[in-house]
C-alpha cells in the first residue's frame, strides 16, 4: 500500500519538476553556450569516482561532503562528486599539450553529504569554467571576467565582487611555524574577524612578533581597492613573497574596475574562502539579500599533480538553480508556448505535426481521453481544420 511517506526524499534533495526543469536547461544551455564563445569546450565527468580521484586537492571540507561506498567491482572505495573540479583537472591532465593553455567548462549535478549553504540543498547543478596551463595575471582576470559576464547574461544585478589571497596567510601560518590543527584554529578565528581571540591565540601559540604583528593586521585590510596601498606598506616586513601576492590582487582588481567600472569591489586579505583548496587569488560574488555567495572560485595550482601533470589552473563555479532563482529573465525562461492537436488519425494532420515539430514548435497530441483538452494539457494554441486545411489557432 502507498503512502505519503514514499514521497519523501532525504533531506536537502529534491526532485525538480517539468516547469522549473525546462527553465534549467534553457538558463543553462544559455550560459553554456557563452562559455563556449570564450573557448571554453564542455567535459561530462562521471557522476561516480574512485574517491582519491575526488578529493586529490580538495581539503577536508570537500572529504566532509562527499558521499563515499565501496566499489563491488574494484573493491575501492568510490564517491559521488561534490564538486567537479578535481573531475576536470584530471580531464586536463590527461589531454594536456606542452605550454598551451586548456579551457573546459561543465554543468551537471553533484551531490552533498553535508550541506554548507543557507539554502540546505544537498543536489546543486554545477555549472563552471576552468583554465589550466597558465599562471598569469591575465588568466586569472579572464575567468572572473567570464563570471561577471556570465551572471550580466542573466540579468544578475547589483553583483559585489569579494576580492582575496590565501597565498599571504599560507606564507604568514609558514613563518609562524603552526601545525594543521593550529592552522585551522587561526583560520576559523579570522573568518570571524576577532581581535580578542586572535591576540589570545597567538600569545598562547607564542608566534613570534614578526608574523604574529602581520597576522593581525589582516583583520583591517579590508575595503575599496586602494586599500591595497595601506596593505603595501604595512605587510612590507613579511618579504618580496608577499608583497608580489599584494600586487597581484592590485593588478586584477585595476583591469577588472577598468572593465566593469560600476563593479562593487571589496578587497579582503583576511577572506580565506577555500584556502585548503586555492593556493592564491579567491574571489565570490555576491548580490544584496542574499546570505551566500551566488558564484566562487579562485586559483589552485597543486590540483593536477596527484595524476602526473600539475599546472597552474584557476576557474569558478555556481549554482544554475541559485542562478535561476535570481534571474531577472525567470518569466522568460519558464513561459513556453505549446499547441495542441486533436485525437484524429489524418494524414494532413500528421504532416502539419511534423512541420510545426521540425521547427521546434512543442505539439501534443491528444490520446483520446475524455479529459485531454488544450487547457489542461497547458497548450495556447490548437492545430484545426479550416478552409480544407490544418491551422494553428490561439485558444480563447
Amino acid at each position: 500500500m502507498l503512502t505519503h511517506d514514499r514521497w519523501l526524499l532525504p533531506e536537502g534533495i529534491d526532485d525538480i519538476f517539468p516547469h522549473e526543469a525546462r527553465a534549467l536547461e534553457q538558463l543553462g544551455r544559455t550560459l553554456m553556450d557563452r562559455l563556449s564563445v570564450w573557448g571554453y569546450r564542455q567535459v561530462i565527468p562521471p557522476m561516480v569516482d574512485f574517491l582519491d580521484s575526488l578529493l586529490v586537492g580538495t581539503g577536508h571540507a570537500l572529504d566532509l561532503e562527499t558521499l563515499k561506498l565501496s566499489d563491488p567491482v574494484s573493491g575501492r572505495l568510490i564517491g559521488l562528486r561534490a564538486d567537479m573540479t578535481p573531475q576536470v583537472a584530471r580531464i586536463d591532465a590527461r589531454t594536456a599539450r606542452v605550454g598551451i593553455p586548456a579551457r573546459f567548462c561543465y554543468l551537471g549535478s553533484v551531490i552533498r553529504g553535508l550541506s554548507g549553504h543557507l539554502d540546505k540543498t544537498r543536489n546543486p547543478i554545477q555549472i563552471g569554467a576552468e583554465l589550466f596551463g597558465d599562471a598569469s595575471e591575465a588568466a586569472t582576470t579572464e575567468v572572473i571576467h567570464l563570471l561577471l559576464e556570465t551572471l550580466a547574461l542573466v540579468r544578475v544585478d547589483n553583483v559585489h565582487l569579494d576580492l582575496g589571497h590565501v597565498g599571504i596567510y599560507r606564507l604568514l601560518a609558514s613563518e609562524a611555524g603552526l601545525g594543521e590543527t593550529e592552522e585551522s584554529e587561526l583560520f576559523d578565528i579570522l573568518q570571524r574577524k576577532d581581535p580578542t581571540d586572535l591576540r589570545v591565540f597567538l600569545a598562547d601559540r607564542q608566534v613570534a612578533p614578526g608574523p604574529s604583528v602581520l597576522i593581525e593586521r589582516l583583520l583591517d585590510l579590508n575595503g575599496p581597492l586602494d586599500v591595497l596601498d595601506q596593505a603595501l606598506e604595512a605587510l612590507a616586513p613579511g618579504g618580496p613573497l608577499i608583497l608580489k601576492a599584494v600586487e597581484e590582487v592590485a593588478k586584477i582588481g585595476r583591469r577588472l574596475t577598468a572593465s566593469f567600472p560600476s563593479l562593487q569591489l571589496h578587497v579582503d586579505l583576511a577572506e580565506l574562502r577555500g584556502y585548503q583548496y586555492h593556493t592564491g587569488i579567491v574571489f565570490a560574488a555576491f548580490v544584496p539579500g542574499q546570505g551566500q555567495e551566488i558564484a566562487r572560485g579562485g586559483r589552485y595550482d597543486e590540483i593536477g599533480q596527484a595524476f602526473g601533470h600539475a599546472r597552474p589552473a584557476v576557474g569558478f563555479s555556481a549554482d544554475l538553480r541559485m542562478l535561476a532563482s535570481l534571474c531577472a529573465l525567470k518569466g522568460q525562461y519558464e513561459s513556453v508556448a505549446a499547441i495542441f492537436a486533436p485525437a484524429i488519425e489524418d494524414a494532413d494532420l500528421e504532416v502539419a505535426i511534423s512541420q510545426l515539430r521540425g521547427e521546434g514548435v512543442i505539439v501534443i497530441q491528444s490520446l483520446g481521453g475524455p479529459h485531454e483538452t488544450a487547457e489542461r494539457l497547458d497548450c495556447s494554441a490548437s492545430l484545426r481544420r479550416l478552409e480544407g486545411r490544418w491551422q494553428v489557432i490561439q485558444n480563447d
